[in-house]
């Protein structure tokens, strides 16, 4: 997946919480966010947050879509409030392989092709 692919599809599914996300879509999406929130900063820090509340739902669709390919529930991502310990626990699973069967959040994103290529 590419990185304006994956922009595009998180912006897509907005406020989508069911589904799977690969690894590749959380993380050019993340990288996205991270870069354009530099880019706003310069700009005012009114502006940041707007920003930041702008992009909040789709952050947490695709975290929860990213749980969700781990075979994780999406309520998981309250774990993130925890300090120190919560945030790195989210980092590890975030990090994980895409679980190539159907799990109960539905079947894998990518085609199985695209699966094996990655392993």
């Amino acid at each position: 997946m590419s990185f304006f692919e994956a922009i595009r599809i998180c912006f897509s599914k907005y406020a989508d919480f069911t589904g799977r996300a690969p690894r590749s879509e959380y993380w050019w999406f993340l990288l996205f966010v991270f870069l354009l929130s530099l880019v706003v900063a310069l700009l005012g820090p009114t502006r940041v947050f707007i920003f930041h509340v702008a992009v909040l739902l789709p952050q947490l669709a695709v975290g929860a879509r990213r749980l969700h390919d781990t075979d994780r529930s999406g309520w998981w991502l309250l774990l993130g409030l925890v300090p120190f310990i919560g945030p790195i626990v989210l980092i590890v699973w975030f990090c994980q392989k895409s679980d190539p069967v159907i799990n109960s959040y539905g079947p894998p994103p990518l085609p199985q092709e695209a699966l094996a290529a990655k392993a």
